[in-house]
This record gives C-alpha cells, structure tokens and sequence, in this order.
C-alpha cells in the first residue's frame, strides 16, 4: 500500500518549499496536494474526482493549514474528527497563526500538534525531519480502512 501525506495549503509557494523540505528529509511517504479545505474533506471521504483509492490514497498523515478557501482548517479539522472512520487519523496542524485562540481551538477539535510554520526554509526543513522522526517513525498508527 502506498504510504501518503495529505498536505492542505493555499499558497503554492509554501507548497514548493513543503515539497523541497520532504524531498531534503528523505521522506519516502508520496505527498497529494490540495489547495482548499473542501477538497480535503472530499479527498478524505474518497467522494468526487477524489474516488480511486488507488490515485488518492487515504494519508498517514494530514498536513493542515487553517486559512483556507471553501472551508476553513477548523472546519475540515471538526469535520475529520466527526467521521468515525477518520476519527484517529495524525492531523498535524501547520499554520503562520500565532493566536491563542487558533491554538486552543484546534486542540479542543483534536489536532495532533499545531506547528507555527517557520520563517526560513532551514527551519522547515528540520520541522519536517522531526515529524519524520516523530509520527512517521516512532508513531504507531492505523490507517482508516
């Protein structure tokens, strides 16, 4: 089975420097990519142009931005954690937001970590190779069926 990433980001420069930052890490998991929070629920579900499993396969982890087109992070996130099935999937929340309020919110919604994403792509870098490290590596988990 192919092991995926679901990254969740609107700015396609972040996308570019996410991708740069998993290649650098060696991180063997494939990366999908969507660009607005309805998309991620519509990946997750398998529904719409995101229906063969094969193509979009359901991620070991999600990558969760929380300003996004459609359907903000927090929605997708409370959604996510409404779905019995997705109810333990790793959603590590990835976001430029410093507020309190984003941060309380999402754990309250069941966010694995949020991460404040870095100023400079050295410290994405090493972000990236301590989630390798962490949730890809020493995490145990089960993938919904």
């Amino acid at each position: 089975m192919l092991k995926t990433i679901l990254l969740v980001e609107d700015n396609e420069d972040d996308v570019v420097f996410m991708r740069r930052a998993i290649k650098h890490a060696a991180v063997t998991e494939s990366v999908q990519v969507v660009t607005d929070g309805q998309d991620a629920v519509d990946y997750l579900a398998g529904i719409g142009k995101f229906e063969d499993r094969r193509q979009y396969p359901m991620p070991r982890i999600v990558l969760l931005d929380l300003k996004l087109p459609r359907k903000g992070g927090l929605e997708v996130l409370q959604w996510i954690r409404s779905q019995p099935r997705l109810s333990r999937i790793i959603v590590l929340v990835l976001s430029t937001s410093r507020e309190r309020s984003d941060i309380v919110k999402a754990y309250e919604l069941g966010a694995n970590a949020f991460l404040v994403k870095p100023p400079a792509y050295q410290q994405l870098a090493e972000m990236v190779e301590a989630i390798k490290i962490f949730w890809l590596g020493f995490n145990e988990f089960v993938l919904p069926e």
